[in-house]
């Protein structure tokens, strides 16, 4: 069997993680995260609870599928955008090999911004839950893929216990069923197939039917247009995960207006 883009940056993921214990052991980071307030009251989830569909923008330099994005990247620029715009979130890439990201990009966003920010990598490790409230995320990914489902169950106790939300990406119906036995509180759709690229957004709303209610729901890539964001209205997703569209767009407000539907906020 090839092996797929996901495990590639998941073991260069683990290589990475493995390196950043050398310096700053597990015991240290972790003792570093329990010392910060854990009565956050989950602001990421909070911002999911809008009454209308809430927008999480990315800050994204580069990406597998597409190659480099932004030559420029003025991403304190862009964050502050964002956030001017009516953004209920900001999700910041920090792997550094194929999206170009850098945990002092997603510390300097999470310094400089009043909303939440959602880590976004590939959680291989705890290591990285812990480094991720360092580094002041209100929010971790977590793959379906990538985890077992015990493994997932332990991770999201680790976020609850330091005040963090979990982001738990789904791509298919058994990937949805393990993420709610897990006790996932959002569950994330990626419409981008992570094996082979492709890209259907009707995923999100075909699969949204699978999740309980008391779940909250995001769709995530290939959302492109105002008409994207009414299928996904319709179908009552929470939240929409969008980073190329915004990131090529030379004015994001007015791209997240026009995806809002012309309601600006």
């Amino acid at each position: 069997m090839n092996t797929t883009i996901l495990e590639t940056i998941a073991a260069a993921t683990k290589a990475r993680v493995e390196k950043a214990k050398q310096e700053k052991s597990l015991e240290t980071i972790k003792s570093e995260a329990q010392r910060l307030d854990a009565n956050t009251g989950f602001p990421f989830e909070q911002a999911l609870r809008s009454e209308d569909i809430a927008f999480i923008c990315e800050c994204k330099k580069a990406s597998p599928s597409k190659g480099l994005i932004a030559q420029d990247f003025p991403y304190l620029k862009i964050a502050g955008e964002y956030e001017e715009a009516g953004a209920a979130a900001i999700s910041v890439l920090t792997e550094p090999q194929w999206f170009l990201g850098s945990n002092e990009i997603l510390q300097e966003i999470a310094s400089a911004v009043k909303i939440p920010c959602l880590r976004k990598d590939f959680t291989v490790d705890e290591y990285m839950i812990y480094e991720a409230k360092t580094l002041g995320a209100s929010a971790v990914l977590l793959i379906c893929a990538l985890l077992k489902e015990d493994t997932m169950r332990d991770y999201i106790k680790i976020c609850d216990r330091l005040g963090l939300s979990a982001l738990v990406e789904a791509h298919d119906e058994r990937e949805i069923q393990s993420a709610v036995r897990a006790g996932a509180r959002i569950i994330g759709v990626n419409n981008r197939n992570l094996h082979d690229f492709t890209v259907d957004v009707h995923n999100s709303e075909r699969l949204r039917k699978l999740v309980p209610e008391t779940v909250l729901f995001v769709a995530e890539s290939g959302i492109r247009s105002a008409a994207d964001i009414r299928v996904l209205r319709n179908a009552r997703v929470n939240g929409v995960l969008i980073g190329e569209t915004l990131m090529r767009a030379p004015d994001k407000r007015a791209m997240l207006c026009e995806l809002r539907g012309g309601n600006s906020q």
